[in-house]
C-alpha cells in the first residue's frame, strides 16, 4: 500500500520528474520493492509511451533541424567515449564485458544500450547488474546536477537540450532534466537524444565482430518510430491541435512515474554490487563527455 500511494503522488500538481527520483531512491531503501519481478518491463513501458506521447507536442521541422545540427556532436561523442572506455578498461584492469557495457551506456542512451548489447557480448548477470547499476547512479545524479548547471551558466534552451542528450545516460532522464528546463529544450534533447539511439544497431553490429560473436537478439528501438509518427500526425493534422495538450500532460505523468520506478530500484544494497572501478571508470567517462561537449557547444552553438 505505501508503495502505491508514493506512486500515486507522481500525478499531483507540481511533482517533478526529479522530486519523483528522490522520491522513488528515498522509498528504496525504507522498504523493499514489492513488485521487483516485473519493474523493469514496467518502467520500460512507461518511457517509451511518455516519449511517444510528448512527441505530440513538437513540430517535424524544428526536429528535423535539432536532429541535423546534433548529428555531428553524437557522432564524435560516441566513437570518443567509447575508444577512451576501452583504454580506461584496460588501464584500470577492469572486467572486458563490464567495461564495455559501461562504456557503451555512457556513449549511447544509458540502460537500454546495456541490454541490447549484453546477449551481443553474452555478458553474465553479474557483469550487467554492475554496468546498469554504474550508469543509473551517475543518470540520478544528472537529473539534478544538470538544470543546476544550465541556470548557473545560463544556457539557451537549444543549448541545454543539446547538452542534456548527449551527456545524459538514459532518455528517462534526458528527457526528464530537459522538460523541466523548458519546451524548447526539452524539444531539442528528445529528438537527438532518440537519433543517438539508433546508434545501437551500427555499435551491436561492430561489437559482434570484435567480440567474435553472431550479432543475435539486438533490441532495435521501434518505439522511434512512433515517436516521429506523432510529431508528424501533430505537424501535418490540425485537427488533432484541440487534443494535444492533454495528450502531452499525461505522457509529462507518465515520464514521472517513470522517474520514480526507476528510482526504487536503486537501493543500498543495489550499491554495494557495483564496485569501486567500474564506478569510477563510469565517473570519469561520464565528466569527460560532460565537461567536453558542454565546452563545444557553448563555444560553437
Amino acid at each position: 500500500m505505501i508503495f502505491i500511494a508514493a506512486a500515486m503522488i507522481c500525478f499531483l500538481p507540481g511533482v517533478s520528474p526529479s522530486l519523483a527520483l528522490l522520491l522513488g531512491l528515498m522509498l528504496a531503501q525504507l522498504i523493499d520493492h514489492p513488485f521487483a519481478h516485473i519493474s523493469h518491463k514496467v518502467t520500460s513501458l512507461t518511457l517509451k509511451i511518455s516519449v511517444v506521447g510528448l512527441g505530440f507536442g513538437m513540430n517535424v521541422y524544428s526536429a528535423v533541424k535539432a536532429g541535423r545540427e546534433g548529428l555531428l556532436f553524437t557522432t564524435v561523442s560516441i566513437i570518443g567515449i567509447l575508444v577512451v572506455g576501452y583504454l580506461a578498461g584496460r588501464l584500470m584492469r577492469i572486467d572486458k564485458k563490464t567495461s564495455f557495457l559501461v562504456s557503451a551506456g555512457t556513449a549511447i542512451c544509458g540502460g537500454s544500450a546495456i541490454a541490447a548489447l549484453s546477449p551481443v557480448i553474452k555478458a553474465g548477470e553479474k557483469q550487467i547488474s554492475v554496468a546498469m547499476g554504474t550508469i543509473f547512479i551517475l543518470n540520478s545524479a544528472a537529473l539534478f546536477l544538470f538544470p543546476f548547471i544550465g541556470h548557473t551558466l545560463q544556457l539557451t534552451q537549444y543549448q541545454f537540450g543539446l547538452w542534456c542528450a548527449i551527456a545524459i545516460h538514459d532518455t528517462s532522464s534526458v528527457v526528464g532534466a530537459a522538460s523541466h528546463y523548458g519546451q524548447q529544450a526539452l524539444q531539442v534533447a528528445t529528438t537527438v537524444k532518440l537519433a543517438r539511439a539508433l546508434w545501437i544497431v551500427p555499435v551491436a553490429f561492430v561489437t559482434s565482430l570484435v567480440f567474435k560473436r553472431k550479432a543475435r537478439g539486438v533490441t532495435v528501438p521501434y518505439f522511434i518510430g512512433l515517436f516521429i509518427l506523432a510529431m508528424l500526425i501533430n505537424t501535418y493534422v490540425p485537427l488533432i491541435k484541440p487534443i494535444v495538450p492533454f495528450i502531452t500532460s499525461i505522457a509529462r505523468a507518465g515520464l514521472t512515474l517513470t522517474l520514480f520506478l526507476l528510482g526504487t530500484s536503486l537501493s543500498f544494497k543495489n550499491l554495494k554490487t557495483v564496485g569501486f572501478m567500474p564506478l569510477l571508470q563510469g565517473l570519469m567517462l561520464w565528466v569527460l563527455i560532460s565537461v567536453s561537449s558542454l565546452l563545444v557547444i557553448c563555444t560553437i552553438v
